[in-house]
């Protein structure tokens, strides 16, 4: 076995003296006697002198034999937490260490660890105090613990893990958690790191990007799960969002939004609703009809007993960082974004920057060709029983009927425009995100933000809409409409937009979405782990 080198002689920093008598050179003087060189001198010695600090008090004679193993723990805590959570046995009022949060001051130490019993701290007994008490004795200052170790450590679960947040949380308004303080604040759509799984019920994670070391407490996916379904259930009864005729775009909050995550062992389901094929009127008008139909009640039960479920089983996406590899084909960019935003032409727009670059996918119709159109780039035509063989087949990202006709936009054609080496460009309705968030398509996901009611009534006054009764009216009467459909939609689907564009002016925004766009193709994204390995089972950890 290798052996450390011992020091030869335990006063290094004396020879500094004797050197002036043998070194005449100045650069050298100066050297010898700089700060940084005394420095490791000093620190040579004291480990060769073994002057190490604290020094502990010497065992008394009369300890008794029975007595338990203790350990001293000495830290020196700065403006850095602890790292440590405690709590106190009701029956003995003895404290004991709950958990050390993973690089924290406590972890880094190695010295203290979960179920070890605290008997003293700077040389006070703490038993009988409440933990708070204890707590305000570890505030600040160099930190003395005597401690009785546990005799078996528990193993620790520390297979590091990304997820993105499909819910909010707060720490400070839960009740629940051991210490509100060492809770972690996150988003629908934060990314956490998940350092330790060790508790059932709070797992120790990091929401990135982090600049700290220490991890905090954030629920499990069991105990997250729970607690939405307790919230769900709380909740008073709100109709089915397709149930309500409205002009917009309404996205009811009793429809889970999370329903549409990747779940890898889930077949992949069509959304029954119309596209925007190309920028043609009727397709926009065929998407508001359907917003404005009343669903059947077999309808509405199968999607409540989809959607709402679903929702509660999959507070955490696994994520993982993903770089195309420039073989493999390009990734749909898929556009979303409130009625009246001005999606479309945003998209119209993209392409026409550079149709070598971008294309839209050629939609499927069941209606016969009019005279001016040609098969294959206005369309694919197919008869009305290939359009439903489709549909039956889940061949569609979307589809819908107007006037008697199908319409829709198939996976094939959106995956025949990639592998030509093209950016597929598409707008979509948040029910279409399931069908386009697969591992063919991965789509990146840029949401349309309009800007405030205020800005739209100062640089909007000529623009208009269209209703659900397919006629015009002035935009400048839906400003808060359109602000309020914005905000439901965030409120319930934020956490799948890789990308926001507040749409003010129509060439910046056109600017920023060709940047966005084009760098979801070359740069590392986070995207579902079942994408990059849609083989294997992911299980998310309970």
């Amino acid at each position: 076995t290798k052996t450390s080198p011992a020091p030869t002689f335990d006063s290094a920093s004396g020879l500094s003296l004797q050197l002036l008598a043998v070194i005449s050179s100045k650069p050298y003087v100066e050297l010898c006697f700089s700060v940084g060189f005394q420095a490791v001198l000093s620190a040579h010695d004291s480990v060769a002198q073994k002057d190490y600090e604290p020094v502990l008090p010497a065992l008394p004679e009369d300890l008794p034999d029975d007595e338990e193993a203790t350990r001293i723990v000495c830290l020196v805590k700065n403006k850095q937490p602890l790292g440590a959570t405690i709590k106190r046995n009701e029956m003995t009022g003895e404290i004991f260490v709950a958990r050390v949060i993973h690089g924290g001051l406590a972890d880094r130490s190695g010295l203290l660890h979960a179920g070890d019993r605290i008997m003293e701290v700077n040389g006070f007994s703490v038993d009988g105090l409440e933990p708070e008490q204890v707590i305000q004795a570890c505030s600040q200052g160099t930190i003395m613990f005597k401690v009785v170790p546990i005799t078996e450590r528990a193993v620790h679960c520390q297979t590091m893990m990304f997820v993105r947040a499909m819910a909010d949380y707060n720490p400070q308004l839960d009740p629940a958690i051991p210490c509100p303080d060492a809770g972690v604040t996150f988003a629908q759509g934060d990314i956490l790191e998940i350092v330790d799984q060790t508790d059932s019920m709070w797992w120790q994670a990091k929401k990135l990007p982090s600049s700290s070391a220490c991890a905090g407490l954030v629920p499990s996916t069991e105990l997250l799960k729970r607690k939405q379904r307790e919230h769900w259930w709380s909740q008073p009864y709100q109709p089915h969002a397709l149930t309500a005729k409205a002009s917009r775009i309404i996205v009811s909050p009793i429809i889970k939004p999370q329903c549409f995550s990747s779940i890898p062992s889930a077949p992949s389901q069509s959304s029954h609703c119309p596209l925007s094929a190309g920028f043609r009127r009727s397709l926009r008008l065929c998407r508001r009809r359907i917003h404005s139909h009343v669903q059947p009640p077999a309808c509405q039960t199968q999607c409540l007993s989809s959607c709402c479920y679903s929702a509660l089983c999959s507070p955490y996406e696994e994520v993982v960082r993903y770089q195309r590899n420039p073989r493999d084909p390009l990734r749909l960019v898929a556009l979303m974004g409130a009625s009246g935003v001005g999606v479309n032409e945003l998209r119209r727009r993209l392409i026409d920057t550079n149709p070598q670059l971008f294309q839209g996918a050629i939609p499927c119709t069941s209606r016969p060709p009019r005279d001016y159109e040609e098969p294959r780039r206005d369309y694919h035509f197919v008869s009305r029983d290939v359009f439903e063989k489709m549909i039956h087949d889940n061949k569609f990202v979307e589809y819908g009927e107007y006037k008697g006709n199908y319409y829709g936009t198939s996976s094939e054609s959106v995956m025949e425009v990639l592998t030509n080496g093209k950016i597929c460009v598409m707008d979509i309705e948040p029910s279409a995100l399931q069908a386009v968030r697969t591992p063919d398509l991965r789509a990146y996901v840029i949401y349309i933000k309009p800007p405030s009611a205020e800005y739209l009534r100062k640089t909007r006054h000529s623009a208009q809409i269209l209703t659900h009764y397919y006629a015009t009216r002035p935009f400048k009467d839906d400003f808060l409409e359109l602000e309020e459909a914005a905000q439901k939609m965030e409120l319930h689907f934020s956490q799948f937009f890789d990308h926001v564009v507040i749409n003010e002016e129509l060439q910046e925004s056109c600017i920023q979405l060709w940047s966005a766009a084009t760098r979801a193709q070359d740069q590392p994204q986070w995207v579902p782990a079942s994408w990059i390995r849609p083989q294997q089972e992911t299980h998310m950890p309970q």
